[in-house]
């Protein structure tokens, strides 16, 4: 019984290339023991998905006050959210209830928890510090640009990590999307009259059209793809060449994913300066964007040299 837990435990994980350690400590254990009651209970991921919404937004609500046991238990709520977000895909992954939809939504809880954080943090920083008072749009433009920042950073965060699972896993081991395949889905949701989904891909479209303009190095070696069997010698040498190099990047995507940004969200809240956070995402964070988008790209075209030559 113990290793039939244990091998559907194992067949959540995404993979011990992607996963970040934080996650493979803490939040995927208790990932899946949300994920295997919720199978029990037979709760669709989806649901998951948007109760983890409501828990990221009862953080934030309390992050808006100064009172330590307040905090507290924003912080208590926000890591139980990402406990959920977490159980979503391994309940997806124990049942099987893959969907587009599910994708999205995964992808737009973290972006519900942020923004209303975002919005948290002004509005208490107004409140407390006597500069933000007198200069309440200061704040806002900060918070503004912090949070395209972090918008970009999860973007292509997310991206490189299936990308690597793809080379990894193949195709039905990743989520790598393409924008003409998004652009066809939302197309054909407006034909039939589906007005949710038509809105749902519109904002996809536009997601995965960001990070594929941020990623030009990378679209050329997809391209070299496009028609080749995964068992084709092209295929296999990009495959071989990419992962090496792909690998020892997939730490700092993690590094600009949740539980750094977690980690650092919470240190301010605790010190009492939580308008630090968006100085740190200003900095820090937008330095191990630059590094590692730049990184990457320089593998892409190595990859591209030493499989296709023509190029």
């Amino acid at each position: 019984m113990f290793k039939s837990i244990s091998e559907e435990y194992r067949s959540t994980l995404k993979s011990s290339d992607t996963e970040e350690n934080i996650d493979l400590c803490f939040y995927r254990p208790i990932g899946f023991a949300w994920a295997w009651l919720f199978r029990r209970l037979g709760v669709h991921p989806n649901v998951v998905t948007v109760a983890s919404m409501f828990l990221g937004v009862g953080a934030a609500i309390c992050f808006y006050y100064s009172n330590i046991w307040i905090t507290l238990l924003g912080m208590f709520l926000l890591v139980w959210a990402n406990s959920y977000d977490s159980a979503d895909g391994q309940l997806a992954r124990l049942t099987g209830q893959f969907s587009k939809l599910g994708r999205i939504l995964d992808g737009a809880a973290g972006d519900v928890w942020f923004v209303s954080i975002y919005v948290a943090i002004c509005l208490r920083t107004m409140r407390d510090v006597p500069y933000f008072h007198e200069h309440p749009w200061l704040i806002w433009v900060v918070a503004a640009v912090a949070g395209a920042c972090h918008g970009q950073q999860a973007a292509l965060a997310d991206y490189y990590r299936q990308a690597h699972l793809f080379f990894l896993k193949g195709k039905s081991g990743s989520e790598l999307d393409s924008s003409l395949d998004v652009r066809e889905r939302y197309l054909k949701a407006k034909a039939d009259g589906r007005r949710f989904q038509q809105l749902v891909n519109w904002f996809y479209l536009g997601y995965t059209q960001k990070q594929e303009r941020a990623t030009p190095a990378f679209q050329k070696l997809k391209e070299e793809l496009r028609g080749l069997d995964e068992s084709s010698p092209m295929y296999d040498c990009i495959r071989r060449n990419f992962l090496p190099l792909s690998f020892p990047l997939c730490k700092w995507e993690n590094f600009m994913t949740f539980n750094w940004r977690c980690i650092t969200l919470f240190v301010c809240l605790l010190l009492n300066v939580p308008w630090v956070y968006f100085l740190v995402e200003l900095t820090l964070f937008n330095a191990v964007l630059v590094y590692t988008r730049s990184r990457h790209e320089q593998l892409c075209r190595r990859v591209m040299s030493a499989c296709c030559p023509r190029n």
